[in-house]
């Protein structure tokens, strides 16, 4: 198995622990590794009138895996949330945020709220 191919497994594994946890919280997914031009968003739940844009990063230990959301990242990731909203404009209306759940193998995922804002 290729380096490429181990490291797709890996996030994908990470997305599933990091959706299951927000499931527990109570969180519906609305998409799943939703990509366009503008960028990529690992996982979009709503949970009441709240849409979270969620980036899940999987790294050896969570601190590292924090760090690695860059600005340029958040910048892509914010592009693509507007694009989901102009597809979807009645999930426009109520509060949106974006979120990281970070995921280190042996630990329960940490979920951030707000881990980044749009305008910076």
């Amino acid at each position: 198995m290729t380096d490429r191919r181990r490291a797709e497994q890996s996030g994908r594994r990470a997305e599933w622990f990091a959706l299951l946890m927000l499931r527990l919280k109570g969180f519906r997914l609305l998409e799943a590794r939703f990509r366009c031009p503008q960028g990529e968003i690992d996982l979009i739940v709503r949970r009441g009138r709240t849409v979270a844009f969620v980036e899940v990063k999987r790294r050896s230990e969570a601190a590292t895996a924090a760090a690695a959301i860059s600005p340029q990242q958040q910048r892509r990731i914010v592009a693509a949330a507007q694009v989901f909203l102009q597809r979807n404009p009645d999930l426009a209306t109520g509060d949106q945020r974006f979120d990281a759940v970070l995921v280190a193998p042996g630990r329960w995922p940490v979920h951030m709220p707000n881990a980044f804002r749009s305008d910076g």
